[in-house]
Formats: C-alpha cells, sequence, structure tokens
C-alpha cells in the first residue's frame, strides 16, 4: 500500500486575482497547521500558470479541504497527495477544485 506524508494544494492565480490568492493563502496558514510557500507569479514546475503552495499533513485533510472550497471564492485549486511518486500523485490522484487547467507533466517522465 503506497503511503501518503503529506498533501500540496496549490492556488492558482493570475494577475487580477494575485491579491485574493495571497489573502486565502494567508488565511489558511493562519488557521491552519499549513506551510504557506512563496507566490510564484509565473508558472513553476507542472503548474500552467501563476500558483501559492499549501502544505499539510494527512490529519488536516479532512479540516483544510472543505475550508479552501467554501473559501475559495472562484479560485482555482489543485491539491494532490505526496507519496514519492511525482507522476502519479499529479496525473491520477489529484483533486481539482474550479476548473482544471493542463499541468505540465512531461518534466516527471
Amino acid at each position: 500500500m503506497t503511503t501518503i506524508t503529506s498533501y500540496h494544494a496549490h492556488v492558482y492565480f493570475d494577475t487580477a486575482t494575485l491579491d485574493q490568492a495571497r489573502a486565502l493563502c494567508t488565511a489558511a496558514a493562519a488557521t491552519f497547521p499549513v506551510k504557506m510557500g512563496r507566490m510564484h507569479e509565473r508558472p513553476v514546475g507542472p503548474h500552467p500558470m501563476g500558483s501559492c503552495q499549501l502544505s499539510f499533513q494527512p490529519e488536516v485533510f479532512a479540516d483544510i479541504i472543505p475550508w479552501l472550497a467554501l473559501n475559495r471564492d472562484g479560485l482555482i485549486i489543485f491539491t494532490h497527495p505526496e507519496t514519492g511518486n511525482h507522476l502519479e500523485n499529479h496525473r491520477d490522484h489529484g483533486i481539482w477544485m474550479g476548473g482544471m487547467p493542463d499541468l505540465k507533466l512531461d518534466m516527471f517522465q
């Protein structure tokens, strides 16, 4: 059985929604035991647009995911487990809120 060591929630934004995404990520980090990453104002890694990563432990999943769903206010959020298999984590095990932009998965192959 595969073990989930943590989760990443990537909050996507563009120029018009940068401040909204920053406020959401800051509020999540103040409310839950999550680690807020940098605000990447351009595509980084497999992500097709600007994003901020929220890292959290599996024990927090049941609290943070509903909170993000209710507070995202139209932002796209991509959440995936960390299992050690980056391709499967992003391609097969992701949870989307909002749209589903294509990820740049070729970097994992």
